[in-house]
């Protein structure tokens, strides 16, 4: 633990060191990325130098470290810490692959099936009627939706754009064109009961969802254990997201809904990279 001076008065704040649980590799991509942008658009001077910069915004995203405990430790604003932060996640956020390309990869792996499912991001409540969209009844909290995509082994492999909380899964699948992009790709899917009706083709499915029970009709116990097998088939989907979510950032979103899709994104990459470390 260190002692520094505050810039106001004699008034003395304490620093301490925190791990940060991010390989090495991680790391050097991030500072990598920077060194090569900051040639690009010929900067000759900052603050700190790249690694620094670079460990800050990691700790900023995934411990969810507020800009000005962090510019308080380093001895700089926190405007400077949140312009490093949007440009590092830009860079980032550009480095994502497309849906397209995302499954194109897949098929020339030798997959045969991808993994789909949605969720919430959860954000602060905001008052006013532009906010309203974004409160979903479902989870009963604000938040924002995204749909993702991964290989049968759970590696995330794309995420969608951020939409309002309220937003359907099979809505957004719509929107994104899924069922005419696996097809063009030649792939299966399996997707939870959200996305049913998403694909009618009842003689070629693409997109398997299961069977869902009504009041006037009960499941037959293939139809149950049907299910059971999809349940289980699904799984690492569920893991890719909690590999997501280890970003605390993503706890509860703070930031503009705007610029949300560029940190979803830059997230992956980053995922991505830590899951490639780990095999």
């Amino acid at each position: 633990m260190t002692k520094t001076k505050e810039h106001a008065g004699d008034t003395v704040s304490l620093v301490y060191q925190c791990r940060l649980p991010l390989s090495t590799h991680t790391l050097n991509y991030l500072t990598d990325l920077l060194r090569r942008h900051l040639k690009a658009i010929r900067s000759r001077w900052r603050a700190l130098p790249p690694g620094r910069i670079a460990v800050i915004v990691l700790a900023v995203l995934r411990h969810h470290r507020r800009l000005a405990d962090m510019a308080g430790g380093n001895d700089i604003s926190a405007t400077t810490i949140r312009r490093w932060r949007d440009e590092l996640i830009h860079l980032l956020a550009a480095k994502a692959p497309r849906l397209d390309r995302a499954l194109k990869k897949i098929a020339r792996r030798g997959g045969e099936v991808v993994l789909i499912d949605g969720t919430l991001i959860p954000t602060q409540r905001r008052t006013g009627e532009a906010n309203r969209p974004n409160y979903s009844g479902k989870h009963r909290r604000h938040g924002l939706h995204v749909l993702a995509l991964t290989d049968e082994r759970g590696r995330l492999m794309w995420i969608s754009a951020a939409r309002p909380g309220r937003t359907h899964d099979i809505t957004a699948a719509r929107r994104d064109h899924i069922l005419a992009h696996l097809r063009a790709a030649g792939l299966g899917a399996l997707a939870v009961l959200g996305f049913l009706g998403l694909d009618d083709d009842g003689d070629d499915p693409v997109v398997v969802t299961g069977f869902k029970a009504t009041r006037d009709r009960r499941l037959a116990p293939a139809e149950k254990e049907a299910n059971r097998v999809l349940a289980a088939g699904r799984v690492p989907v569920e893991r890719g997201f909690a590999h997501l979510k280890n970003w605390r950032i993503l706890t509860k979103l703070r930031t503009d809904p705007a610029r949300a899709t560029h940190l979803f994104r830059a997230l992956l990459v980053l995922t991505n990279i830590e899951a490639t470390t780990d095999n």
